[in-house]
């Protein structure tokens, strides 16, 4: 795999070859304090979770409760499947096979990850709803009343699974392609030479020893759809994102949406449990890159049956939402740079930029510290970090407003009876509680793409800065950084992004009267005024290009003779 798409999400790393330190310094024990005030929102959900409540958990296990865990088991299930053929699929065509259209098809399949869930169900619930133009054309064809056909019901856990493998995909196409790309050229000949076909040569040679990296994009797909709340919500799918909401705001019981999340944090410990045992000490197969792989030229129907496979999730996760969009923005003359829209977007990209810097300078102390400082302190460090990302933005936002409100309240409280005046909520509802919630959320991110991005520093330039009398802080500064600014500035895009698409945390914790365009979006969709949703929609859609495209780029040069026509 590369460096890039290998640590981006969280795959095995070869460690630093620096020489442990004898002592741990004040860097290492700096970044596992960061690192456990990190981890405070979950441990705040914890400890509510065991508080004493409003009985609401009682009521919720005898009514709704079964349902959150059949929709959830359900909804695991279907994405695994999907994400798992669509990705593996389309991989091992674009990287082992020759057929028209590859090198469009090869980076266009990884577009669908620009769009968040949420975007493209507002789509395709305008486009396939009763009054949409599918179910009215199909009247208007056939002659048909409302009563005389069956069609297939877009809001329902199948059509909220659909949303999820169309976008999820990319995950596990990203990471399967890297691990063929990077499968010995020798092994895959000699099945050849022993008379095996193509789907030999996938299902018992390739597909084994990718294997640990597709279930690294699977599990993080499945993360995903865990921690959605925006398109289970406009589906009306009951699962526990929707749950923790409901508990938190409609109830008003902070015990009960405690034990919802901390019950969704068990769901996820379980798939990330069930990775490590699936890839158990296997790694990641690298080959050798200096070969060029074997290719199978297809031909004829075959031929144009791969493009049609291959074009079909890029028409469908991004080409089709993105007309839907355009055209209801079109017809809606809705403009996209009117003064409402500019203060969203100014909104948006204040959270991400705040959100994306914050994340990034605790990122660098977190990942210097383990380069500098290698040992046990500073690995248990980031790999508490890490578990952030596992986190759905419902569970930190909770995590968060817990502690938040209580310490808010006291202070009022003591406030009122000593001084007569009410401070309000200080810290709750505020930008910079949210930007902690970012920082919890995608740490992990910015993390492992700066650790790959240090990793490839030479352990001589340590030594070098060392023997001239420069410390820790300014080696960082005036040697590291400037190596690594493109590694830091890919970071920062990505967690931009991921922090423009983000939802539930949003939803739940930003100030009052203060909307972005992800907020205005779920708005106006929940209202069911789909078609004022498609322009902030789009936006979302054309900033998350940006670091798709840089991905792409990134993985089609990971190895000689790789992107082909």
């Amino acid at each position: 795999m590369t460096d890039l798409a290998q640590d981006i999400v969280g795959a095995p790393k070869a460690p630093t070859a620096l020489r442990p330190h004898q002592r741990v310094g004040w860097l290492a024990w700096t970044a596992l304090v960061l690192s456990l005030v990190l981890l405070s929102p979950l441990a705040a959900v914890v400890a509510a979770a065991f508080g004493e409540g409003h009985g609401t958990w009682a009521h919720l296990a005898t009514t709704v409760l079964p349902t959150y865990v059949e929709n959830t088991i359900l909804l695991v299930v279907a994405v695994t499947i999907g994400v798992f053929v669509t990705g593996t699929g389309t991989a091992w065509l674009v990287t082992m096979c020759r057929f028209p259209g590859k090198r469009l098809l090869e980076w266009g399949l990884v577009l669908p990850f620009a769009a968040p869930a949420y975007v493209i169900a507002y789509a395709y619930t305008d486009f396939l709803q009763h009054p949409g133009p599918v179910q009215t054309w199909l009247r208007a064809v056939t002659g048909w009343g409302p009563n005389d056909y069956w069609f297939p019901e877009i809001r329902s856990l199948e059509g909220a699974a659909a949303m999820f493998i169309l976008v999820l995909y990319p995950y596990v196409y990203l990471l399967a392609r890297s691990a063929f790309l990077q499968q010995s050229s020798c092994t895959l000949e000699v099945a050849r030479t022993l008379g095996r076909g193509s789907w030999t040569c996938f299902f018992k040679v390739a597909l084994p020893m990718a294997r640990p990296a597709i279930a690294v994009g699977v599990s993080l797909a499945l993360m995903e759809t865990l921690a959605d709340f925006g398109t289970v919500a406009h589906f009306g799918v009951q699962t526990f994102t929707t749950g923790i909401y409901r508990a938190w705001f409609s109830m008003g019981d902070r015990v009960a949406a405690a034990q919802l999340a901390l019950s969704l944090v068990g769901v996820v410990l379980i798939i990330l449990l069930a990775e490590r045992w699936q890839r158990g000490g296997r790694a990641f197969d690298t080959g050798r890159r200096f070969d060029a792989l074997p290719e199978y030229r297809l031909k004829g129907a075959r031929a144009w049956l791969a493009t049609a496979a291959c074009a079909l999730p890029i028409l469908l996760g991004f080409v089709l939402p993105l007309i839907i969009l355009g055209r209801l923005s079109w017809l809606n003359a809705h403009a996209l740079f009117g003064e409402r829209y500019i203060r969203l977007i100014m909104n948006s990209f204040t959270l991400a930029g705040a959100g994306a810097l914050a994340t990034i300078a605790i990122g660098v102390v977190l990942a210097y510290a383990a380069r500098s400082r290698p040992g046990v302190t500073t690995t248990a460090a980031n790999r508490l970090v890490s578990l952030g990302y596992a986190l759905p933005g419902s569970i930190i936002a909770v995590g968060l407003l817990i502690p938040l409100t209580t310490f808010d309240n006291a202070l009022d409280g003591w406030m009122r009876s000593t001084f007569g005046i009410s401070t309000g909520l200080l810290l709750t509802g505020t930008i910079a509680a949210l930007v902690f919630a970012y920082m919890v959320r995608f740490m992990a991110v910015a993390l492992n793409t700066l650790e790959a991005s240090l990793g490839k520093i030479t352990p001589s330039i340590d030594a070098a800065a060392r023997t001239l009398g420069a410390g820790p802080g300014r080696t960082l500064v005036r040697v590291h950084l400037p190596l690594i600014s493109g590694g830091v500035l890919t970071a920062a895009l990505i967690v931009f992004v991921d922090i423009l698409k983000e939802l539930p945390a949003t939803l739940i914790m930003r100030p009052f009267n203060f909307d972005t365009l992800a907020i205005q979006a779920y708005r106006l969709a929940s209202d069911e005024r789909l078609a004022e949703a498609s322009t902030p929609s789009m936006v979302i859609m054309a900033v998350g290009l940006i670091p798709v495209i840089l991905l792409s780029r990134q993985i089609t040069k990971s190895r000689p003779g790789a992107g082909g026509s």
